[in-house]
């Protein structure tokens, strides 16, 4: 008896011995795959961080095509409807001849599958808007990104820079504060009328406190 207890005892030493084992090996193996993912996090972030510059500066200057430079001017915190706090990067549009033509601020919000992110522009007196651009989406192919197509971002160009209002039917060649959705893709429509209405009010309201736009400027 005293003989298999023995023989009992050492087959479940041995089954905690390789327990632990394994455990110290998976241990090992997450701390080393998880320096490895911080590795390749710091070493990609500023390639990652360069190629989002040169899309947003291609972005502006698909809307403001007059400009020649785009001059970072502030970097504001905005709130999202939800209360989270985003960044919003604000840029001087200035011309060859170096006068100021416009401005234009990224700003992002929740799309139909996930965050779509803008670059909006508008004039230098923040009265018109001259049109919005895709930064990033992942919405559904062949229905929420067609957000990106002329049909209808058209409608943003030289639209009042206030607040817009979505419309199930209208007139889309009609230029004024009112978006004609998307047919099949309303969610998209109404999330970048959302992101642009919210963005837009508290980036005019805190330029303004900064002296950048209003007074004459």
């Amino acid at each position: 008896m005293e003989n298999q207890k023995s023989v009992v005892s050492k087959v479940e030493q041995s089954k905690i011995k390789y327990f632990i084992q394994q455990s110290w090996l998976l241990i090992v193996a997450s701390f080393c795959f998880g320096l490895l993912i911080a590795i390749a996090s710091v070493t990609l972030s500023p390639r990652i961080e360069r190629n989002k510059t040169s899309k947003i500066d291609g972005l502006m200057a698909s809307l403001l095509p007059d400009a020649r430079r785009f001059q970072p001017a502030a970097e504001l915190q905005i709130k999202s409807p939800k209360g989270k706090e985003m960044k919003s990067k604000i840029y001087k549009a200035i011309s060859g001849a170096g006068e100021q033509i416009g401005w234009a601020f990224s700003c992002q919000g929740p799309g139909f599958q996930d965050k779509i992110e803008l670059v909006v522009a508008v004039d230098k007196s923040f009265e018109k808007f001259a049109g919005f651009a895709v930064l990033a989406s992942n919405e559904t192919p062949g229905f929420g990104d067609r957000i990106k197509l002329p049909y209808y971002r058209n409608q943003f160009a030289k639209a009042p820079a206030d607040k817009l209002h979505l419309v199930k039917a209208g007139n889309p060649g009609k230029i004024d504060s009112e978006i004609v959705a998307i047919s099949g893709a309303t969610v998209s429509s109404r999330a970048v009328v959302d992101i642009i209405n919210n963005s837009l009010t508290q980036v005019k309201e805190q330029m303004q406190a900064k002296g950048l736009i209003g007074n004459g400027k």
